[in-house]
């Protein structure tokens, strides 16, 4: 059972396949959120809670994505429709593109942050004197018009790489940024070993208290793993239906999952030792980047170099996510709907240009406007990493774990028999039972059933 695309675009290099997959998973979930959810549920013990959900439910979730996208080489509409005719299936596919139509929305607004933050701090007009000055300089930049310009601006980059296309685009900025990207982590971690609480930030990572372990630390474990890895949107399926047959897909996901972890572990150890040298909590929450780094930056010697690289390197982060999150829209438009590359792009960029003017006003301008109480911004963030994407890894879940042939699944992970896959019969079992579970688990809480 092969529904194959000939063709199809492809990535050219198993690298190039790796470093787009690691590109997509890795994003400000590593470098902005982990650090702040590390930071509010205490450190080791959530870290560890962390890793273990990584590897026992977003493996599993990664490998279903990663057979259903190679498996049909279609987008994720249609490898839903493809593996199920006419059972109706492929409205998680659906799911997924709004999903991710929302999450380019609101995080287009951030990247855009991102780039304000990077060009005030190669002119040296952030506000570095204090964290107050620090927490009216984000204020400012939030609550005007202005975000909206940024916002155009990041959407311009990304639509860039996008038209290029898969290899030329896609694969070819990946194998520039990931490896640039990891660069700039390790040469931040270095500077964080020189610094007097270096010591007191790495013991408050890597030393768990089991005791703090609670409800709320576990599901948030589970919720960050998830998400970091962009599960459930299709993101993945999407890639992976551009990986030619030489890619083996369990070690791709294991790969794939180890160095998004190596990024989430990375941005802790830069950020950590910093908060404790100047006295800083590390629970500071999603503002920890924008108002508490630049105040830490500029008590460094060459502060402003170091800020410029920060910035750029979450701008970096940013890049590589959106990039494949406009990519599962895209594949849609062009094969669903028949449209040429360039068509599809412009569409996608449309889209999440009026999502994003919306996020961007949510500060200023739009703050009052609230929907079931939520502001556009937070409302787009809701809906799609608290609603759509546990329901999209459970279907996916389940859909692979009980609705697939088996034969199908084997194939893929066997290259048609001609390699060994011990672990099919473990994976299966994880699809079909402890994933399920343990996503809905994720999803009860996190619309406050739990």
């Amino acid at each position: 059972m092969s529904h194959h695309n000939s063709n199809r675009a492809m990535f050219a290099t198993r690298f190039g396949a790796i470093a787009a997959t690691v590109g997509s998973a890795v994003g400000l979930g590593n470098i902005w959120r982990f650090p702040y959810e590390a930071g509010i549920h205490g450190g080791g013990a959530f870290l560890i809670c962390y890793l273990v959900f990584v590897f026992v439910i977003g493996v599993p979730v990664l490998c279903a994505e990663f057979c259903m996208g190679r498996g049909t080489r279609s987008n994720v509409f249609g490898a839903y429709r493809k593996l199920a005719p006419g059972k109706r299936w492929d409205y998680l596919g659906v799911l997924g593109i709004i999903a991710s139509l929302l999450i380019l929305s609101f995080y287009s607004v951030v990247a855009g942050w991102t780039i304000e933050y990077l060009i005030n701090s190669v002119t040296g007009s952030l506000n570095f004197s204090s964290m107050e000055g620090g927490h009216n300089q984000f204020n400012e930049l939030t609550t005007g018009w202005r975000p909206i310009l940024w916002t155009v601006i990041f959407l311009c980059f990304n639509f860039l790489i996008l038209i290029a296309g898969v290899t030329k685009g896609i694969e070819r900025a990946s194998n520039i940024l990931m490896p640039l990207l990891f660069l700039l982590l390790v040469a931040f971690c270095i500077n964080s070993f020189f610094m007097s609480g270096f010591a007191d930030g790495i013991e408050y990572l890597f030393y768990p208290d089991f005791s703090k372990i609670t409800p709320s630390v576990l599901l948030g474990a589970m919720g960050q793993a998830f998400f970091s890895m962009s599960l459930g949107l299709g993101c993945m399926m999407t890639y992976a239906s551009y990986f030619n047959n030489r890619n083996k897909l369990g070690k791709t996901a294991l790969t794939t999952a180890i160095l998004d972890s190596l990024v989430a572990i990375l941005a802790g150890i830069v950020i950590f030792p910093a908060v404790f040298t100047f006295g800083l909590t590390p629970s500071a929450g999603p503002t920890l980047v924008f108002e508490v780094l630049p105040h830490i930056f500029s008590q460094l010697p060459a502060g402003i170099l170091w800020s410029t690289l920060f910035f750029l390197l979450l701008f970096l982060a940013s890049l590589t996510s959106t990039v494949s999150m406009s990519e599962i829209s895209i594949s849609f438009f062009c094969e669903e709907k028949k449209m040429s590359r360039i068509k599809a792009t412009i569409l996608s960029s449309f889209i999440s240009l009026c999502g994003g003017i919306l996020c961007a006003l949510s500060f200023g301008p739009l703050e009052n406007f609230k929907i079931f109480g939520k502001d556009f911004f937070n409302l787009f963030d809701y809906i799609s990493s608290n609603i759509f994407l546990p329901l999209g890894g459970m279907g996916c879940s389940i859909f692979l774990g009980w609705m697939v042939d088996k034969n199908f699944v084997s194939n893929q992970f066997t290259d048609y028999g001609k390699t060994k896959f011990h672990l099919l019969g473990l994976l299966v079992f994880s699809l079909r039972w402890v994933c399920p579970a343990a996503i809905l688990l994720i999803f009860l809480n996190s619309i406050g059933l739990i």
